[in-house]
């Protein structure tokens, strides 16, 4: 049994966002993490609320999952930076944009949220991580997926069409997202079609 630390992207999760749906089948096992500002984030800010969160649901004394979408992927990360020694069993980080592409870039010249997101950095984690990308998302490239799961020393798997693989993909509650967030924390053997790389710390 683990519990799980919830943390949303940019403007948080909509009710039919997979970590919504997942949060609601987890129940008191999960914890969302409560920024000052989901439209206007504050790094700082959020790694805050990232340890906030993981207080409170390390009260359940099992291990703790990060489960990250979008811009809270790189919260997620630089929480772990400063926290190598935490008691994590896992992180799972979906859909990190690309803080340097030209759409995070565009975003931010026009109305300024995120800034403080574009200069993080990408050192290897210190637990198991798997980075789950999409073929189309506008946000992040493939191959940028795949050099930030290289860069964390992270597993990854880059799925076919599903955009920012948020609640406009339709997804749902995501079975093929539970599956990859299973293989993390129950099973060393990637699913099919999933990319592995070696030296994680754990």
């Amino acid at each position: 049994m683990v519990a799980y630390l919830i943390i949303p992207g940019i403007d948080g999760s909509d009710e039919q966002h997979w970590q919504s749906l997942w949060e609601r089948e987890w129940g008191p096992a999960a914890v969302r993490i409560a920024p000052a500002s989901w439209s206007v984030p504050d790094l700082d800010d959020w790694v805050e609320a990232v340890q906030v969160a993981h207080d409170e649901v390390s009260r359940h004394d099992r291990p703790v999952v990060l489960v990250a979408h979008s811009l809270g992927c790189w919260a997620a990360a630089r929480w772990l930076d400063g926290n190598a020694s935490g008691p994590v069993a896992g992180a799972f980080l979906v859909a990190p944009p690309d803080p340097r592409g030209e759409v995070f870039a565009s975003r931010v010249r026009t109305s300024q949220p995120a800034a403080t997101f574009i200069e993080t950095s990408t050192r290897p984690l210190p637990c198991p991580a798997l980075v789950v990308g999409s073929s189309d998302d506008p946000y992040c490239a493939p191959e940028a997926t795949v050099d930030f799961a290289a860069r964390w020393q992270a597993r990854r798997h880059v799925a076919d069409g599903l955009g920012h693989i948020n609640s406009t993909s339709g997804l749902g509650a995501w079975p093929q997202g539970r599956a990859l967030l299973d293989s993390l924390t129950g099973s060393d053997r990637p699913p099919h079609g999933t990319s592995s790389t070696s030296g994680c710390r754990r």
